[in-house]
């Protein structure tokens, strides 16, 4: 159960990271463009840094540093893996009040624009933020988000 809870985590961060709308509109008040940001970068560079590590170790035969060169392939390879845990847990954490109130402004106006959506959720948590402002993003005109931004 635990390792399927896990793997949801990894999962409902990589889906958080690709409907997260990356406008600097948003990089002010949330932190989810710096840990997008960060995560993509680990995903791309921290594999080769992890290979690199063991493989300089077993190249110059230097057998005694492969412990720590171990140890380094390993926290390079969590590193992306921090990334899309902490979106994942961030996807799944519910809105503030305040937060709540905003989605619901967004929601209500991309219907009374007449676009269809997901049915409106009473509980809405950051995905759902996620999934409308990404909408509004796409489909509403930039006088009608002056309002948010």
């Amino acid at each position: 159960m635990a390792q399927h809870t896990m793997w949801k985590h990894f999962q409902n961060g990589q889906h958080y990271m690709t409907t997260w709308p990356m406008r600097k509109e948003l990089a002010a008040v949330f932190p989810e463009h710096r840990y997008i940001k960060a995560t993509q970068f680990a995903t791309k560079v921290m594999p080769a840094v992890a290979a690199i590590s063991i493989l300089t170790q077993m190249a110059f035969h230097n057998y005694d540093a492969m412990p720590q060169a171990i140890a380094i392939a390993l926290l390079a390879i969590s590193m992306p893996l921090q990334g899309l845990w902490w979106l994942g847990k961030r996807s799944q954490t519910t809105l503030p009040p305040s937060l709540a109130k905003w989605y619901n402004e967004i929601y209500q106006k991309i219907v009374s624009e007449g676009h269809a959506m997901q049915p409106k959720k009473s509980q809405p948590r950051y995905q759902e933020l996620a999934d409308v402002l990404n909408r509004a993003f796409k489909q509403l005109d930039r006088h009608a988000l002056d309002r948010w931004f």
